[in-house]
């Protein structure tokens, strides 16, 4: 990677299905905007990747809907692969095409894929966990599924991360605007400091 598209701050986001990581990290975006933030998905180059792989739908598999979830416990499996051939696969895949200052990995689901971020821009890189209550995550649509949820895909962050921010969204937590003006405003001072 050259040094003009280095990211200035990465802020790695984990949490449990149907927790909200999406939603959080799409409304950083849209507080900071486009031209500063990109939202990088490490599911998305392995879902477009297996999608090729098996002649599967990939507008389908990147949905919220069934479909993907016909196909996550062999997609989770078949990720594993990848990763123990190549921890960094993913990620590189996913950061390709990112060239803003603030990069909002949305996705990242284990110890490996912090790890890469970690070596690869160590001064930069800041994790945040999104948690729910699974009362919460319940009424979001999600229901246990064994092989998945009780996988590394989703129980790999759960323990031996010391997370930077940890995000409640539950709707007798304090708004997500409070709870995300900390790292809004890291990310306004970083953006100062390299501007002098």
């Amino acid at each position: 990677m050259d040094q003009n598209s280095e990211p200035e701050l990465v802020l790695v986001f984990s949490g449990k299905r149907k927790s909200g990581k999406d939603y959080v990290t799409d409304l950083i975006q849209e507080r900071l905007g486009a031209d500063v933030c990109s939202v990088v998905r490490l599911s998305g180059p392995l879902k477009h990747q297996y999608a090729q792989e098996h002649g599967l739908d990939l507008d389908q598999l990147l949905g919220p809907g069934p479909y993907k979830e016909r196909y996550r416990a062999d997609m989770i499996r078949w990720g594993e692969t990848r990763r123990q051939q190549d921890p960094g696969f993913f990620c590189r895949l996913a950061t390709r095409g990112a060239r803003q200052p603030v990069w909002v990995v949305s996705d990242a689901r284990r110890l490996s894929d912090l790890h890469w971020f970690r070596s690869q821009f160590p001064r930069q890189t800041l994790c945040v966990r999104v948690q729910s209550s699974e009362e919460t995550r319940t009424q979001r649509g999600w229901s246990f599924t064994a092989g998945v949820d009780d996988a590394e895909s989703e129980c790999g962050l759960d323990s031996g991360v010391k997370f930077d921010w940890i995000i409640s969204n539950e709707a007798d937590a304090p708004s997500l605007d409070k709870q995300l003006q900390p790292i809004l405003n890291l990310v306004n001072s970083a953006r100062v400091t390299s501007d002098q």
